[in-house]
């Protein structure tokens, strides 16, 4: 049996909120019916109650140079090039925002909802037009960038053209994210989707570029990034060169990481807290993406449901996140009979054309969090996160409810609360449920979590 004690808990960082990426998926889904179901899923308050949006700026593809072979791993661009003349061919001002129409469409369909108050743009890769290799799944020789020194400009121009379009017909962008995961290969013989490689000097050089073309163009939207595909790595060097760089820290809105490879390690989460976050309390830190990867548990499986909520519990209150974005919405079913583990990644699985889709038990990871803290909450640093099978991650709201996420990927446990409530709810997730209302009554201190299951407790 544990104590947690909620009446005298350190508050930590304030949260900016929940989100996740319609990246590749959203651009095959056209039924209005299915637009609005999924819509709902994600962002409305019945729902995840999501309140980002990561939306991607495709590099778009010749299908004559093209060796991304899935329609779910690359995106349609808004500029029109001709491939013939190597040159733009202008339409209207150079861009055809009728492409890319299904994505579009169902962000708009989510803005509806009214719960989202930021959305990102990111790019995983430049136009391929800009490219050295001419295709946006990065260079011929893997770890070299596929973006020439001379197109650094004209991809800035271009990614704020586009920005400038979304503002002006109403999206609320917060955030431009040029660069996805800069450190990884990108390219070489094996290409699977769009993607680019930089060197940390290329990074930055690069976000001094659309620092520059953002005090041009006087737009009030920061930088986002760099999107660092680790905790480690090279993660502390874009810092360090980031704040080397005054144009761009005045610019920079959040420093943006993914959270993958490192799924079991909590001290590097600590460490990354201590190095980073707490030395540098005037920047913004966001965990922008993560997925199971490699993804061991299908769709179905409460352990993939346990993985979820732990790491998001980790990220919060270890890591320092003020957000917490997870990678696609919507994974790929790719054997047509149900779940593909190559592509089971997602908080729902549906086939090529949507025509079949259902909930993924991860979904339900996530809900234990984004349903019920809400945007201001505080993370409380209660000392129950550890190595171990259980997992209590504690939050306040602004109004004062208290919020206990209990993650057990162990045996059945009871848990005592020290806190100054009344009024309890609980919600458990475990192989057979999905976020069922346990309770609902006055507070009596003592909760009981099943194995391997997910509990939130509501407290005010």
């Amino acid at each position: 049996m544990i104590t947690v004690d909620l009446k005298n808990a350190e508050k930590r960082q304030t949260l900016k909120g929940f989100g996740t990426s319609s990246c590749w998926w959203s651009q095959n889904l056209s039924d209005k019916t299915t637009i609005d179901e999924i819509s709902d899923l994600l962002y409305s308050e019945k729902g995840l109650n999501l309140n980002i949006y990561r939306y991607n700026i495709g590099g778009g593809w010749n299908s004559n140079n093209c060796r991304v072979s899935n329609p779910w791993r690359k995106c349609e661009s808004f500029l029109v090039f001709d491939d013939k003349n190597e040159d733009e061919s202008y339409k209207g001002d150079g861009y055809d925002f009728g492409k890319d129409k299904n994505a579009y469409t169902f962000m708009k369909a989510c803005l509806a909802k009214g719960t989202i108050d930021t959305v990102i743009l990111f790019a995983n890769s430049p136009h391929y037009s800009l490219t050295s290799s001419g295709q946006a799944s990065g260079s011929l020789i893997h770890h070299t960038c596929n973006l020439p020194k001379s197109n650094y400009r004209r991809f800035a121009e271009y990614f704020l053209d586009i920005t400038e379009h979304f503002i002006k017909d109403g999206i609320p962008v917060s955030y431009i994210s040029p660069i996805n995961e800069p450190q990884w290969k990108w390219g070489g013989s094996n290409v699977w989707q769009e993607g680019c490689h930089y060197e940390p000097e290329e990074v930055r050089d690069v976000f001094h570029i659309f620092a520059e073309e953002l005090e041009k163009r006087n737009l009030d939207i920061k930088l986002y990034g760099p999107e660092s595909g680790e905790i480690g790595g090279l993660t502390e060097e874009y810092l360090k060169l980031f704040k080397n760089d005054k144009l761009i820290m005045k610019h920079l809105g959040a420093f943006a990481i993914h959270s993958y490879h490192a799924d079991n390690n909590t001290e590097i989460r600590k460490s990354f807290y201590s190095n980073m976050v707490k030395t540098n309390p005037d920047i913004r830190f966001d965990m922008s993406e993560w997925c199971e990867l490699p993804c061991k548990n299908d769709t179905k499986s409460i352990k993939g449901a346990l993985i979820t909520a732990r790491i998001i519990g980790n990220d919060l209150s270890l890591l320092g996140a003020e957000s917490w974005t997870g990678w696609v919405a919507v994974n790929q079913i790719t054997d047509g009979k149900g779940d593909s583990k190559d592509y089971s990644d997602g908080l729902i699985s549906a086939t090529n054309g949507f025509n079949y889709y259902y909930i993924a038990k991860r979904y339900y990871g996530f809900l234990h969090f984004s349903k019920f803290i809400k945007i201001g909450a505080k993370v409380l640093n209660t000392e129950y996160v550890s190595d171990n099978k259980l997992n209590i991650y504690t939050f306040i709201n602004p109004d004062g409810q208290k919020i206990a996420v209990i993650v057990n990927e162990g045996k059945a446990d009871d848990i005592i609360f020290s806190a100054d409530a009344k009024h309890c709810e609980i919600y458990s997730t475990t192989a057979k449920e999905n976020f069922h209302k346990e309770f609902s009554g006055n507070f009596n201190k003592t909760i009981h979590s099943k194995a391997a299951s997910i509990t939130t407790v509501i407290l005010w």
